[in-house]
């Protein structure tokens, strides 16, 4: 991942979506459906993050962010899959002497408002790429 002129991160990759395509092309649109499934699934991972995080299910959350980080990556989702990166790094240290249960609410509360306005940004950009 790299930094766009801004030093922020872009919110989508163009290289990675390009590769997709070329590597996917030969099969009849299947980048296409894969991107669109990225998007479809999207707010369905997002809430399955929210659900775990203000439950205190670490577990759960493990999984819901991993999944989150490596679908946004495979689509170049390059903010989204960072702010992910962010919340895997927190939930794997803040637990560590602390219970999950208190935890897990407060980095909701921290950090999901970002990671569902990036989303929503991401989702946006990705079906204009589709058209």
């Amino acid at each position: 991942m790299t930094p766009d002129d801004g030093g922020t991160l872009r919110l989508l990759d163009q290289a990675v979506l390009d590769r997709l395509r070329d590597e996917l092309d030969d099969d009849d649109g299947v980048w296409k459906v894969f991107v669109h499934n990225f998007i479809t699934l999207l707010p369905d991972r997002i809430e399955r993050l929210r659900l775990t995080l203000t439950t205190g299910d670490l577990a759960g959350a493990m999984d819901a962010v991993l999944s989150l980080k490596t679908s946004s990556q495979m689509v170049g989702a390059e903010r989204l899959a960072a702010l992910a990166l962010d919340l895997e790094r927190s939930l794997r240290q803040d637990t560590l002497h602390t219970e999950p249960s208190r935890v897990l609410p407060r980095l909701a509360a921290s950090q999901l408002g970002e990671i569902i306005r990036c989303g929503r940004q991401t989702s946006h950009i990705l079906h204009r790429y589709l058209a």
